[in-house]
């Protein structure tokens, strides 16, 4: 039995105006994966080609054993959803809509459906329109995790959410990760959050990805060192730097492989070293983005996460 949640496997999408290229993307059962991209990245293009919406033009498309799009309805029972603007039926109650999940999905968890209840402040009785934003998020949410499914699918769920809600949320995701058979896609540009709840990220841009690894990686590799420098002195090119900007006797580099030698490598060329920073993943992702994009326009190309030309 494959120990993959999903695999994308040259995936490819065109539109008039946009072009998902060549999608290589895997999820181990068990992981949450953070999705990071901006509005018109990608990203819910994948997602749809994920869930057999659309198909796409080429490439694989594997979820949970089942070949999308032509095993799609044999996934989607497993396959649990959700978004910041889902939508509800505004007359009915989430009691209703509760007693509806419940007749069509035999893993439907009633026990567990009730503690969502209360842990997200919600009144079955209450009318889905008379809801406020972050309540409708917080009903749907409960209508997808009540039903156990094994790969959760979240597209920007807590966009809009204010703090209090946005905290509810994320933690009760956090529990729902203590099943190791469960897998989450977390798609959003809320780097934030994606820092706080995945193992694993993916930047996705202009419909490529340009880079997919573990989230420890990521902060381990990234750094950015602020130098003093004199006029005389020459920075090597080093593997790794994705930005070098000087100004006076200052100088700021960006490199994703960062080492204790790099330090060395610039004192030894007559720089002093006047801090080595931790990046944030969202710092991160916005050099990778400015380093993919420098190098399509360099080169006509992509390159790969290693900097070859693809």
């Amino acid at each position: 039995m494959s120990d993959l949640a999903f695999n994308l496997s040259g995936v490819s999408k065109t539109y008039q105006h946009f072009e998902l290229s060549d999608i290589n993307l895997q999820l181990q059962k068990g992981s949450v994966m953070g999705f990071i991209g901006a509005n018109g990245a990608g990203k819910s293009t994948t997602i749809r080609i994920l869930m057999g919406l659309i198909h796409a033009d080429s490439g694989e498309v594997n979820v949970l054993g089942h070949h999308m799009p032509k095993e799609q309805v044999s996934a989607k029972w497993k396959i649990g959803y959700a978004s910041e603007d889902m939508r509800l039926y505004d007359k009915a109650t989430i009691g209703w809509h509760m007693d509806f999940m419940q007749s069509i999905y035999a893993d439907w968890d009633a026990d567990y459906a009730k503690m969502l209840l209360q842990r997200f402040d919600l009144i079955p009785q209450q009318a889905i329109k008379g809801l406020s934003h972050g309540q409708r998020v917080k009903a749907g949410l409960l209508m997808v995790l009540a039903r156990r499914p094994q790969l959760l699918i979240l597209d920007e769920p807590t966009t809009g959410l204010d703090p209090v809600a946005r905290h509810e949320v994320l933690n009760e995701l956090m529990d729902v990760l203590l099943d190791d058979e469960r897998s989450i896609l977390f798609s959003s540009h809320n780097t934030g959050d994606i820092e706080q709840l995945c193992d694993q990220i993916t930047f996705i841009d202009k419909g490529r990805i340009i880079q997919s690894q573990d989230k420890e990686t990521f902060l381990d590799s990234w750094r950015r060192i602020r130098l003093d420098i004199n006029q005389d002195t020459i920075l090597p090119k080093l593997q790794g730097v994705v930005e070098q900007r000087q100004s006076g006797h200052q100088a700021v580099i960006t490199t994703k492989l960062f080492d204790d030698q790099l330090s060395e490598t610039y004192q030894k060329c007559g720089a002093v070293v006047r801090a080595v920073e931790v990046m944030t993943l969202e710092e991160i992702f916005v050099a990778e983005v400015q380093s993919s994009r420098q190098a399509v326009n360099a080169y006509g190309k992509t390159t790969d996460s290693k900097g070859a030309i693809a």
